[in-house]
């Protein structure tokens, strides 16, 4: 029942764009619309069964141009100028129906959240093959085999059963291999890999990144691999564009790019998070001590955190690490009251913290602060900067007035943002500058512990660089000690002073950054530490020859 499409005359690049221009009307208060370009002059061309990576920060207009090659614009975005031209015709010419012939047919998407992309009320197989049966390329019997045939590709477990499981049963890694599956199941020409494994843990990253790279190699399908992290799209790319501010900065061979890049801009990306930090000197007594902290949520019959003992100086980073589901973010719920142990205690400053937060007494509540992962939803949208940063100063302080607006201004200035700041709502701010917001309304309550829950997982390379530099630096004129929960090895070594590595809610390995990070280590630690991305060609292949060479051995 498979049903033919057309192909591009032979030699004949497989997606060709060229002076790609994409605008977008930008509508803001009390102001007449105005356009503005997202995308400028972009022009590149992608062969079959080749893979090009298309990286740069927040706003370089990745995504855009992805989503271009389905002749989309997302958010009022339009297609203002170029070419762009697929299996040899102009598809921005292209009427509604063949639209929807090439979306799903020719072309398809992979998000970064499969966990938002599929439906949790159906199961995974009838999503997977969805695109396929509506665009009667195969029938029923066909489609499923073809899935079962990608979860085998892909490495899931049990592929002949996988597909009857619903997405809440089967863990994020399994969920972005089997939209990854969705994606291939048509037999596409192009498929578009926006952020696939942005929101993943290293360990979990590096087995996905293998099945997508496996995958492309045994289907021949070419790819846009969009990221911001250039040693991952190293990995699975031919070549490499650097995008920045909707225009092309530069574009090369994987090698040139990573080993000789010739632009500035490039160069940055190549050399980012190589920040020197020396191990602080700890204080007599630790600011912070968990003893014995076991915990578990609610009728749970099992403890998610089970006997954690750690401890914390003044002016200190303690970076807890691990991956999803180890309890990291777990133990800042003990700490902050949210979550009371169920045995051990929690020592602050030389007393016994209550376990509720209900009871603490607002002198805890002030001396202990959190900034969040996402900044987009830990602010209210319709509060100003200095309404944001000026409540825990009325609220811990009783500032208001002019001492209240003096002091939010000490505060924008502190974390680099100066002036014109403090009218500005978060829609008016960057994903870098919204973060560094959050950083200034915890230091508002002038505290002693400041607990980061991956402030850095959602941010650009560069802008995660200038928010630990920040961070470091206020350390130092502070002498705030940071609680710093990452699965991001990178920015452990960069910030931490000492190290707790967590596995299934136990602390695996503990001591100062130089103990931690020195071998001999055990199986987890040596694991996370060797799925870290490195800037170099054949990387994942070395990791994974290491990988099948030790389970040989055992």
């Amino acid at each position: 029942m498979s049903r033919s499409r057309d192909k591009a005359p032979e030699g004949t690049p497989l997606l060709d764009v060229q002076g790609l221009r994409i605008e977008a009307t930008i509508y803001e208060p009390g102001e007449p619309p105005r356009d503005a370009v997202i995308v400028d002059d972009v022009s590149f061309t992608l062969a079959r069964g080749k893979v090009l990576g298309l990286i740069g920060e927040s706003g370089a207009g990745k995504s855009t141009i992805g989503l271009a090659a389905l002749a989309y614009g997302r958010g009022g975005i339009r297609l203002a100028g170029g070419r762009i031209m697929l299996n040899g015709r102009d598809i921005r010419t292209s009427g509604p129906r063949d639209l929807r012939r090439l979306r799903g047919e020719e072309v398809t998407y992979v998000a970064q959240s499969a966990a938002a992309a599929f439906n949790p009320a159906r199961r995974i197989m009838d999503q997977v093959t969805e695109a396929t049966l509506i665009h009667g390329l195969m029938s029923e019997r066909e489609a499923k085999a073809r899935a079962v045939e990608l979860f085998r590709v892909l490495k899931l477990p049990d592929p002949e059963t996988f597909g009857r499981r619903y997405p809440h049963q089967v863990s994020g890694g399994q969920l972005q291999r089997a939209m990854t599956a969705m994606a291939l199941c048509p037999k596409p020409d192009l498929v578009i890999f926006d952020e696939p494994t942005t929101a993943l843990d290293v360990t979990t990253q590096i087995d996905v990144l293998a099945a997508i790279k496996n995958a492309i190699r045994e289907t021949g399908v070419a790819a846009l691999y969009i990221t911001h992290d250039l040693a991952v799209v190293a990995q699975v790319s031919d070549e490499i564009m650097v995008l920045r501010n909707g225009r092309m900065v530069e574009h090369g061979p994987v090698q040139q790019i990573i080993e000789a890049p010739r632009e500035d801009y490039t160069r940055a990306l190549v050399s980012v998070r190589q920040i020197d930090h020396e191990e602080a000197k700890p204080s007599p007594q630790p600011l912070m001590v968990l003893d014995g902290i076991t915990a578990r949520y609610g009728s749970m019959n099992t403890d998610v955190l089970t006997d954690i003992s750690v401890e914390l100086h003044a002016g200190q980073t303690l970076a807890l690490v691990g991956e999803s589901g180890s309890g990291k973010s777990t133990v800042a719920r003990v700490i902050t009251g949210l979550l009371p142990p169920r045995a051990g205690t929690v020592r602050f400053d030389g007393r016994e913290l209550t376990p509720a937060l209900k009871d603490r007494p607002r002198e805890d509540l002030r001396q202990i602060q959190m900034i969040y992962q996402m900044a987009d939803v830990a602010m209210n949208p319709r509060q100003t900067v200095r309404t944001i940063i000026g409540r825990p100063l009325e609220f811990y302080f009783g500032l208001r007035g002019r001492k209240r607006d003096e002091r939010v201004q000490e505060l924008l200035d502190a974390i680099e943002l100066g002036k014109g700041f403090a009218d500005r709502y978060p829609a008016e701010l960057s994903g870098g500058q919204k973060q560094r917001v959050c950083i200034a309304r915890a230091l508002a309550a002038d505290p002693k512990l400041i607990i980061c829950d991956e402030v850095t997982s959602a941010l650009d390379p560069l802008v995660a660089d200038g928010i630990l530099k920040l961070l470091l630096d206020l350390q130092k004129r502070e002498q705030v000690a940071y609680l710093f929960i990452t699965h991001d090895i990178a920015t452990v070594r960069a910030i931490a002073d000492s190290i707790a590595v967590m596995y299934q809610g136990r602390v695996q390995r503990y001591g100062t950054k130089t103990e931690v990070l020195t071998p001999p280590f055990d199986d987890y630690t040596d694991l996370l530490l060797a799925s870290v991305p490195e800037m170099k060609l054949g990387w994942l292949e070395d990791v994974l020859a290491t990988r099948k060479m030790e389970s040989a051995g055992n």
